[in-house]
């Protein structure tokens, strides 16, 4: 059986009707209408030897004859290629309702591209319910964020390969050197060609079922009891978090049983404790209150946005800036459990921020 494939195009204007419109099937119904090829290419605007071609390369790709050609008979549909065009009217016919509903959701698609006043921003990010919420709050201004949420790693990785314009990831505010935070983050990023951007504040914490059966306070009570951990994936800031607060702990990885497994979001993470797959893990208070399970807050951290310093002046960019400094967003922001705005919008030292780096001060020169 023969396999259907859609395609569209761009146009100034549409023509009448919703129907979606096939080469071949056009070419057969003016080969009905006209009945010769001639007339019938005259009537697509196309050659007749380029119609005739077409026709035979059909034939040849579908293994049935379309046209009948009879020493001075009119050119006639084949009974298969009369059976084609019955076939695709009926479709339309019965089609027709959702053909036009898809032309016009496209339409609506297109319009932000030749929309002066509205812009996309591609973003790659860690997992994040205040991002979710910004994406609908920023439609409302015509700024139409394009996330793709993967590890805070890869988020950062792909801003320095060129596939997005903004990333996010989060750490424990003034992460000290030393940490797990500035092994992994500082190599990816340069003071000068990146700009980090203040979104929110956030409580990280153990996920845990209704009432705390286990009584977890720690990762430490987590190894200890020998519970369930439900982890998240390699590259994800919330695994680098738990590896550092064992580290802390003076514990290794290896002694929470379930530390190999993984899964792919904060909601994830709930929606196993909630299954009774696991009996803790860590991860965004709003992750918790979503499955109606208890939350156990270790600490706040930071969850920044960072982009090249290039990309600030792009009216994408300022569009967003302006977003995040707003009231109304950073109301809504608030309504988020575990959330508050932190330096909103601001553009910030992002060596001050991170402080891992350190720059010599030039040598005043000696008086002569």
């Amino acid at each position: 059986m023969h396999k259907i494939e859609l395609s569209y195009a761009l146009s100034s204007r549409r023509q009448a009707g919703a129907a979606i419109r096939n080469a071949l099937m056009d070419l057969l119904h003016a080969v009905e209408e006209e009945g010769s090829i001639s007339a019938a290419a005259k009537a697509v605007g196309q050659s007749y030897r380029h119609v005739w071609g077409e026709l035979k390369r059909w034939e040849a790709e579908l293994g049935r004859e379309l046209i009948v050609w009879e020493k001075g008979q009119r050119a006639r549909l084949s009974e298969f290629g009369q059976k084609l065009l019955w076939a695709e009217r009926q479709a339309q016919a019965r089609l027709a309702p959702q053909i036009e509903a898809l032309h016009a959701d496209l339409e609506r698609a297109f319009a932000v591209a030749f929309d002066d006043q509205a812009h996309v921003l591609n973003f790659y990010a860690s997992h994040d319910d205040a991002l979710v919420l910004l994406r609908e709050h920023a439609a409302q201004s015509r700024l139409h964020l394009d996330i793709r949420f993967t590890g805070s790693v890869d988020a950062i990785s792909a801003l320095n390969e060129g596939r997005c314009a903004m990333a996010g990831f989060h750490t424990p505010p003034s992460p000290l050197a030393g940490t797990l935070a500035q092994q992994t983050y500082q190599p990816l990023l340069q003071p000068g060609l990146h700009k980090i951007i203040g979104f929110a504040r956030r409580r990280q914490g153990l996920l845990v079922a209704p009432g705390n059966p286990l009584g977890l306070a720690s990762l430490a009570d987590v190894a200890r009891s020998k519970a369930r951990y439900v982890n998240r994936a390699l590259g994800t800031g919330t695994r680098l978090l738990a590896q550092e607060l064992l580290a802390q702990a003076q514990l290794q990885p290896t002694a929470l049983q379930g530390w190999d497994s993984s899964e792919p979001s904060h909601a994830a993470v709930a929606q196993a404790i909630a299954s009774g797959a696991g009996d803790a893990g860590l991860a965004i208070e709003a992750a918790a209150r979503g499955r109606a399970l208890d939350f156990v807050p270790l600490l706040e951290e930071d969850y920044w946005l960072v982009c090249l310093k290039s990309a600030l002046e792009q009216p994408a960019t300022q569009a967003l800036l302006m977003l995040l400094r707003s009231a109304g967003w950073q109301t809504q922001l608030a309504t988020l459990p575990g959330y508050r705005p932190e330096h909103s919008g601001q553009v910030l030292s992002l060596s001050q921020q991170l402080p891992w780096w350190k720059f010599a001060r030039p040598k005043a020169k000696k008086a002569r």
